[in-house]
């Protein structure tokens, strides 16, 4: 029961108008695999498109633990992106 209410309010967030995010100029780093089944990379280009301050990082052959999966080259970048 608890996982048919997940699908419907994840299908219900779905069908909202994407929020305005033009109006967030503080720095986001968005990091995703190339191949993400949970979290559509496409999604990633979307939100990184939409944020005015955005670094986009994908990491080749991985998923949704693409930051796991590519840890080395992830804490190098996030450090870096932290340092600004």
């Amino acid at each position: 029961a608890a996982f048919r209410q997940q699908l419907k309010a994840i299908h219900a967030f779905g069908l909202q108008t994407p929020a305005d995010l033009s109006v967030i100029h503080h720095p986001v780093l968005v990091a995703n695999g190339d191949s993400d089944r949970m979290v559509p990379t496409s999604n990633s280009y979307d939100l990184a498109h939409r944020l005015p301050n955005a670094t986009l990082r994908i990491y080749p052959d991985a998923g949704h633990g693409g930051i796991f999966q590519a840890h080395q080259r992830f804490i190098r970048e996030a450090l870096s992106f932290l340092e600004v």
